[in-house]
């Protein structure tokens, strides 16, 4: 329940995607936020008040004018408790009267009476987002600090394809969720590795690992939610990618290593979480192998150390390394750290992590060891990023003594 106690506002306005609210009403209230409310009339053509009522529990208000509001002020008394209003959908006649500061119904004064932050989920036709008065209002909304959740592009509900499509439910309290991380790393610049390598035979068969690259995502994320402009460089993987992270795609450990010296130079923390083969086949054949010519011999060469060459480099970015082990956990990791010359690894039991959701990993560093315990990875991912953050100011704080 990574949002329990949060108190929300949900507005919802009028278009298809209005039904998408419900479902984001039900995962809020899953995820332990107090949820209220406020639709324009507009919306409840599209999904009624008693439908968002049975989901969060409490009144969804639809009227300015309402008049179980003390003082009948539900426009200004409906958010002062409340800590981010997100409007889901946000249409674009919607946007368009906040950008101007309109407030003819309760969603609308309600967002220009809040003294909380607001989050728009924008969803429309491709046109009316691409439209310039559209763009003009979006850029002026960012200028008074109002947070977007998307759009996508996709299929539209009027049959065209493009940009305009609401992000799905779960992405939206994705969005939500990183709101309310704290900024531990604003301003820096991180550099992730994620996922497995493949190491080819022939065109057609390749050496590779089981890594599912869940991990090195789960930090990816975890550290752009802490306020860091984030570069995630993938193996092949079926993940999506972590909203606001950049990400480059790559296939062998030759190319992980070619992009990452390109953008380490450039980094302040460089995570190296992708399992990458340490070996690469020295003899691969240009054209399938044929079977029926008996045993097969492959001669392999050794990839190169992408940790070890960061960590080594002049004005070495914070390097953290992630050991997969089957045994002899701290024993292994504590060597792999000393091996690699870096000031914080992330260890676990392979056995234990590979593919699944979850994780159990503990902390190396100067200070011994840190358990984190076993946990859904982002959680795990979140916990390593706040252990960096800590170490990077208490670098700082020596540095400014010394």
């Amino acid at each position: 329940m990574t949002l329990k106690g949060k108190r929300l506002l949900l507005g919802i306005t009028g278009g298809v995607a209005a039904y998408k609210a419900a479902q984001l009403a039900r995962l809020l209230v899953k995820e332990g936020a107090d949820v209220r409310v406020a639709m324009t009339e507009a919306a409840t053509r599209f999904v009624t008040p008693v439908t968002l009522q049975a989901l969060t529990g409490q009144t969804a208000w639809t009227d300015l004018w309402d008049a179980r509001v003390p003082d009948n002020m539900g426009h200004i008394e409906l958010s002062r408790d409340r800590e981010l209003i997100v409007v889901a959908p946000a249409s674009a006649d919607f946007l368009g009267k906040l950008a101007a500061g309109l407030a003819g119904d309760l969603l609308s004064t309600l967002c220009l009476a809040r003294r909380c932050p607001l989050m728009a989920a924008p969803a429309m036709n491709v046109e009316m987002w691409e439209n310039a008065a559209m763009q003009r209002n979006l850029h002026t909304l960012r200028g008074d600090g109002v947070f977007f959740a998307g759009p996508a592009a996709g299929d539209q509900a009027c049959g065209e394809v493009g940009m305009g499509r609401m992000f799905e439910p779960e992405e939206i309290v994705a969005e939500i969720e990183a709101f309310f991380q704290p900024k531990l790393l604003a301003g820096k610049r991180v550099l992730v590795t994620a996922g497995p390598t493949e190491e080819l035979i022939d065109p057609v068969r390749a050496i590779t690992n089981l890594s599912s690259g869940k991990m090195g995502y789960a930090v990816a994320r975890a550290a752009c939610e802490a306020g860091a402009k984030v570069t995630l460089v993938s193996g092949p993987v079926a993940l999506a990618t972590p909203a606001g992270v950049e990400r480059v795609d790559v296939k062998s450990a030759e190319q992980m290593f070619e992009t990452v010296k390109k953008a380490a130079p450039a980094s302040d923390v460089f995570i190296a979480v992708a399992a990458v083969a340490d070996y690469r086949v020295k003899n691969r054949a240009a054209q399938k192998i044929k079977k029926g010519a008996g045993a097969m011999t492959l001669e392999l060469a050794e990839n190169p150390d992408i940790l070890a060459w960061v960590a080594a480099m002049k004005n070495a970015p914070f390097c953290v390394g992630f050991a997969a082990e089957s045994e002899k956990l701290a024993q292994n990791a504590k060597a792999k750290r000393a091996k690699k010359g870096i000031p914080l690894l992330a260890a676990n039991l392979a056995q234990r992590a590979l593919g699944a959701e979850d994780n159990e990993i503990t902390l190396f560093d100067d200070r011994g060891e840190h358990a984190l315990g076993r946990a859904p990875k982002l959680e795990l991912a979140r916990k390593l990023i706040a252990h960096i953050a800590a170490m990077l100011a208490g670098a700082k704080r020596a540095r400014a003594k010394a």
